[in-house]
């Protein structure tokens, strides 16, 4: 009787406990796995505490929801609570199940009610724990009939939710199990999708496919990163990339999603408004890419969390008007997309607590994006499937096109061949009379080429005469004095003869030479002569080099194709045109190492002494006789081509007249200047060596000829 009394005793003493303490973990064989977010009480500072001050701290509040969610934090969030064994079983686990914690730290009192921390968390290699599972576990060691109080410190870049449960090791082992074949069934869904959509893009180059592939894959590794297994599996030893991986995923898969929704609904042409949301929202999420990588994982993770929700209700809005405008696609991008939104929020609810904590709500967002990529892979089977029945259609209208042109034709032949025959007859009546207008025609082009040649004629020879005059009168202008000073040598050495062969001393022989000389000035005149006939050499030495200028310039085998010097053929062309330049107008050569091309020489001068006396005129008309004009003539080349250029600060055109340039008969100078066929018969020269004329000019500031010919015609 006493023994039944004290049972009964112990159990309203449980009883009472309970009820005074409602804050504690009550651990009975009966209850399982124990959600402790409502007996839980939570110390939130602006600054990093140590354990010693947690401990004495009177802040800790009360939480009422099953799954705690403390928003983000700059600093480490505490947890206390208490758990109270009524079990045979000491051994029990505390189950964190939210893997991309930075630092979760358990703290656990021993016999003597000294505490022992154990660090876990995205910081650490996870070959460091004890139990390798994405969830972070700890060992809770209460015996029976035995309370114990447990500190815990939570830090973490990402919003702070936290699944905490108190389990029997049985109970918690068979939960994860489940959960892990929900998620073996999430990555084989994706890992489907993924191969199958990948395997299409290689075969139809759709860049919807490839987008489609990247955000597959980029949804499946945020998916599974949330749940810790990327961290287990594939970068278990590298803990800082871990800290960002699920951001950087997140932002990826983003920018991914944005992108197809552009290229699979056609946006720029449909939905241009909702095509500048689309692409701030790139920017937005890119930018939360580099912030994470950067480092600023908080703030990139807030940002991404921002850009997204705007993608997420932008995205609806725009399906939902293109959809509206008849496009069928949009419907799949619509119905997806509003799957997913369903998943996100009934995932948000559970971590607000509004929705129970369990199987169904926390595997909302991973049931949701299977939905919704299957959906979008549907839709691009479906826009295919469009495709190919717009383009059955195409080839169908095309034929019937076809055939109604055929018919088409065969009428008009019949009307033609009457039409043709009746025309004969009055063809044969004017063929002759075009016969002779062509020929009039031909006999006037002659007559005006011949004029142009004649002006390029009497401008050439005008050159000619004036550059030889200067060299010539020159030379005859030292002929005279020459020819003076020479008689006055001839007369020294008949004097200097008759001192030799007269009477006189030796000494007096060279008293009366040296006097002579003296009276002669013989050294200036021996100075003078050297520099008369210095003169007279360099005159016919110029002579010769404008003789050879006219040679090369003139080219008599100008017929024949043959391998020139265009640096030469310049040269002899300035010559040429140097007396049009009046020494007021500076010319500037820069020639390049070109190697010999296969022109008609004489012809390709010709084209330069156009474009070198139209640069003349142009820079006359501007400076006048007052100084400044300048023309600068540049050579280079390539693998395949010579460029010259020939560049003046002249008056310059307007694209007026530069359009007009190379037309017969069109001239910016005045009346009997020039015939406007020079320019003509240059574009003409240069066409017929296979190569390019352009010009660019400003009018007031100068223009440029640009002329390319190929190495070999």
């Amino acid at each position: 009787m006493c023994k039944h009394f004290f049972r009964l005793l112990i159990c309203f003493s449980f009883l009472f406990l309970s009820t005074g303490a409602s804050a504690d973990v009550i651990v009975s064989n009966s209850q399982g796995r124990i959600m402790i977010g409502r007996q839980i009480s939570v110390l939130q500072s602006k600054q990093e505490l140590a354990f010693k001050d947690v401990i004495a701290s009177a802040g800790f509040k009360k939480y009422d929801k099953d799954v705690p969610n403390l928003g983000f934090s700059a600093v480490s969030t505490w947890i206390r609570f208490t758990v109270t064994n009524q079990t045979q079983t000491p051994d029990l686990l505390l189950d964190i199940a939210y893997p991309i914690l930075d630092e979760v730290e358990l703290f656990t009192p021993d016999a003597q009610n000294q505490y022992n921390s154990i660090l876990m968390g995205e910081i650490r290699n996870f070959n460091a724990r004890k139990y390798q599972h994405p969830d972070y576990i700890f060992d809770l060691n209460v015996p029976y009939n035995t309370t114990k109080t447990y500190y815990l410190r939570i830090k973490s870049s990402e919003q702070l939710i936290l699944p905490i449960s108190v389990n029997q090791k049985t109970d918690l082992w068979q939960f994860l199990s489940k959960e892990n074949q929900l998620t073996g069934i999430f990555v084989g869904a994706v890992l489907i999708m993924f191969l199958y959509n990948l395997f299409i893009f290689f075969t139809v180059r759709d860049k919807s496919y490839l987008y489609y592939v990247v955000y597959v894959a980029s949804v499946g590794l945020t998916q599974i990163g949330i749940k810790g297994f990327t961290f287990q599996y594939l970068w278990g030893n590298f803990p800082a990339f871990e800290l960002k991986s699920v951001i950087l995923f997140a932002c990826l898969g983003a920018i991914a999603a944005t992108l197809f929704t552009r290229s699979f609904l056609l946006t720029r042409e449909r939905a241009r408004k909702f095509d500048v949301v689309l692409i701030i929202v790139i920017i937005l999420q890119a930018i939360a890419f580099l912030i994470t990588l950067a480092g600023k994982v908080q703030v990139g993770f807030q940002l991404m969390q921002m850009s997204t929700t705007l993608f997420a209700f932008s995205i609806l809005i725009g399906s939902a008007i293109v959809m509206r405008n008849g496009y069928r696609p949009a419907k799949f991008v619509f119905f997806s997309w509003s799957v997913l939104l369903i998943g996100a929020i009934i995932f948000a609810l559970k971590d607000n607590g509004i929705l129970p904590y369990n199987t169904f709500t926390s595997y909302s967002m991973q049931g949701a994006s299977v939905i919704e990529m299957a959906l979008l892979s549907f839709g691009l089977a479906d826009r295919i499937n469009i495709l190919k029945r717009e383009k059955a259609a195409s080839q169908a209208e095309a034929l019937n096109i076809a055939m109604e042109n055929e018919r088409i034709i065969r009428e008009q032949n019949v009307v033609l061949e009457l039409k043709v025959n009746e025309r004969t007859v009055e063809l044969s009546e004017s063929n002759l009379e075009l016969n002779k207008t062509l020929d009039d025609l031909k006999q006037t082009q002659s007559q005006l080429v011949e004029s142009e040649k004649m002006a390029s004629l009497g401008q050439l020879t005008a050159g000619i005469a004036h550059e030889i005059n200067n060299p010539i009168n020159f030379v005859t202008s030292n002929i005279k004095p020459l020819n003076r000073d020479i008689e006055l040598i001839l007369e020294a050495l008949t004097v200097i003869e008759n001192v030799g062969l007269s009477d006189s001393t030796t000494a007096d022989k060279q008293k009366q030479i040296r006097e002579y000389k003296e009276e002669l000035d013989f050294d200036y005149l021996t100075v003078e002569i050297k520099h008369l006939i210095k003169g007279i050499n360099e005159g016919a030495t110029r002579t010769a080099e404008i003789v050879k200028s006219l040679k090369i310039f003139s080219r008599l085998d100008e017929d024949n194709l043959k391998k020139t010097d265009i640096n030469e053929g310049l040269d002899s062309t300035l010559v040429i045109a140097n007396n049009m330049l009046n020494n007021k107008i500076k010319v500037i050569k820069k020639y390049g190492d070109l190697p010999n091309v296969e022109c008609y020489a004489g012809k390709l001068n010709q084209v330069f002494l156009n474009i070198i006396a139209n640069a003349i005129y142009a820079v006359h008309k501007k400076f006048g006789e007052n100084e400044g004009g300048e023309i600068t003539v540049l050579t280079s080349h390539d693998e395949k081509n010579v460029f010259i250029k020939f560049k003046d600060n002249g008056t310059g055109m307007d694209a007026k007249t530069q359009k007009k340039i190379f037309e017969p008969f069109f001239t910016t100078k005045d009346v009997g200047e020039g015939t406007g066929l020079g320019m003509s018969i240059a574009y003409n020269t240069i066409k017929k060596h296979n190569g390019t004329i352009s010009v660019n000019s400003v009018p007031g500031e100068g223009t440029e000829f640009v002329l390319q010919i190929p190495i070999n015609t």
